[in-house]
Order: structure tokens, then C-alpha cells, then sequence
């Protein structure tokens, strides 16, 4: 599985220095995976993520044109929140936010994202990625994929770590799963 970039540093160099050629290739990069994220983590609707995440990268941009991006290096997790925040305020100004105030400082909870990745023509690809996944980080994916229910408590005991080791593990795998897909699909 190619590892995702995480250090767009070369992104706002470009921008900086004026290098259109690879600006226009990073951006196309890093355009489709925040779109991906908004869908996936968010469960937004294709066209609203790519409207949020064009909105979201002109106002970083315009950050990046003043000047004022002090760690280059975080720049893709600047645009990640950059989009959520985008994303929030659309849909809030779009009279569709349908939780509870406490939600905008919730994560949306990953059974959603199991439900995006299992529709009946994508489980041929999610089952070839299932099979890259090294035999323990299998299990334990397949064990929510069998029970989406289970709470993370439930999981802590189930394979003796912590919720926190739970959460993030569960993360990491998902975003491997996604990744590949995205691979797969694009074969």
C-alpha cells in the first residue's frame, strides 16, 4: 500500500515561489483527499465537500499568499480543519445540522464509515484490501465489521487495550482500508 502524503511543505513553496507546474499537481493531490475526508469522516454529500474544500483552500491561500503559514510542514493538517470548519458552517448555514451543539466537538462515529465503505459494489475491493491488512490489524477491523455495535469499552476488553489504543487503531486501519480503496478503485 503507497503511504499517503502528509507533508505538503512543498505545496506552499510553491505557491509562494510562484511554481504553477507544481502547485497545479499538489493541489489536484490534496484537493481529492479532503474531499475524501468530508465525505467519509463527515458524511457529507460529494458536492457539498467539494464546494466546502474549494472554499476552505481559497481562505488558506489567501493565508499562504500574506505570509502567515508559520509551520509549512502542518500545512495539510491546517486545510484538514480548515475543511471541517468549512464543512460545519455550511451545513449549519444550510439549516441541515441536525445534532446537538455538543456534536460539533464529536468526531462522527466510525460505524458510519463502515456503512460507507460496504455497499454491495465496493466489498470486492474493500475484501482485496481486507487481505494487505496484516493478519492482526484483520481481526480487529473485521471484528467491528461483524459487530458494528460495539462500543469502545466493549472492544477494550475484547482485545486488552485501552479505549484510547481502541480509537486510534480503529482510525489508522480505517484510513488504510480507505486509501487502498481509493487505489483499487482507480485500477
Amino acid at each position: 500500500m503507497t503511504k499517503a502524503r502528509v507533508d505538503y511543505s512543498e505545496l506552499v513553496e510553491a505557491l509562494q515561489s510562484g511554481d504553477d507546474s507544481k502547485a497545479n499537481e499538489l493541489v489536484s493531490e490534496v484537493i481529492g483527499r479532503l474531499e475524501d475526508y468530508l465525505v467519509v469522516t463527515m458524511s457529507a454529500d460529494a458536492n457539498d465537500a467539494g464546494e466546502c474544500v474549494q472554499q476552505a483552500f481559497v481562505d488558506v491561500f489567501e493565508q499562504v499568499r500574506k505570509d502567515k503559514i508559520k509551520e509549512p510542514k502542518y500545512f495539510f493538517s491546517y486545510l484538514i480543519k480548515s475543511c471541517r470548519h468549512e464543512y460545519l458552517r455550511y451545513i449549519k448555514k444550510k439549516h441541515r445540522f441536525k445534532y446537538e451543539e455538543e456534536a460539533l466537538n464529536e468526531q462522527f462515529v466510525p460505524e458510519q464509515q463502515y456503512q460507507r465503505l460496504i455497499d454491495k459494489e465496493r466489498q470486492e475491493i474493500l475484501k482485496r484490501c481486507l487481505e494487505e491488512l496484516q493478519e492482526k490489524s484483520r481481526e480487529f477491523i473485521e471484528h467491528f465489521i461483524d459487530k458494528p455495535d460495539t462500543t469502545t469499552e466493549e472492544a477494550s476488553e475484547e482485545f486488552d487495550m485501552s479505549s484510547s489504543n481502541v480509537r486510534t487503531k480503529k482510525h489508522r486501519i480505517l484510513s488504510r482500508l480507505h486509501h487502498c480503496y481509493k487505489r483499487k478503485s482507480n485500477e
